[in-house]
């Protein structure tokens, strides 16, 4: 009878379990199922690889201006440049079939880290219109130039601003060079 006994009270896999216990199996298994899944989903995260995204190397010279005094002193040599340039125009480059020359923008490519000038690129347009006499329609031929600043390697922001910062930007020698802006542009247009 002792074993008759024991026999009974070991029935873990027996197939006479309850409608409650078989349902509190279900609910455990399921438990179990979702905590590996949830663990495997994480860790699985956590191994991916992380992507930060890096500070570009270079940037737009305007990006890069902080203090007060050196913004307007970007500004004001945009503005010499354009009106030394409106200055000179007729008498120099704005001569012959493209004589609407117009500085569009100046832009200087920077290092961010140190702020030394890469580049700087002076863009201009014009075009030159004719009209065929014998129908009226009109000809345009559109020109672009991108002219290169000849500035010396590893000119600064602040040396190229401290530089140009008289009265006639377009003159001016550049830092650490013996020519100017203005030679710059004989040079492209």
């Amino acid at each position: 009878m002792l074993a008759t006994a024991a026999a009974t009270t070991q029935r873990p896999y027996s197939k006479n379990l309850s409608i409650k216990e078989d349902g509190m199996n279900t609910r455990c298994i399921c438990l179990c199922i979702a905590l590996v899944s949830v663990a495997f989903v994480k860790s699985a995260s956590a191994m991916e690889p992380k992507f930060e995204v890096e500070a570009p190397v270079y940037v737009d010279a305007r990006e890069a201006l902080s203090e007060p005094g050196e913004i307007d002193a970007w500004y004001q040599m945009l503005h010499g440049l354009r009106e030394d340039f409106d200055q000179i125009c007729g008498d120099t480059f704005c001569e012959g079939d493209y004589s609407n020359i117009q500085a569009l923008r100046l832009v200087c490519s920077l290092q961010r880290s140190n702020r030394v000038i890469r580049q700087c690129v002076w863009t201009f347009a014009a075009s030159h219109e004719e009209i065929n006499p014998d129908n009226g329609r009109i000809s345009v031929e559109p020109k672009v130039w991108r002219c290169k600043l000849p500035l010396a390697p590893k000119t600064t922001l602040s040396a190229l601003l401290g530089a140009v910062s008289q009265q006639r930007p377009l003159y001016a020698k550049l830092p650490g060079t013996q020519v100017s802006i203005y030679d710059g542009l004989t040079e492209c247009l």
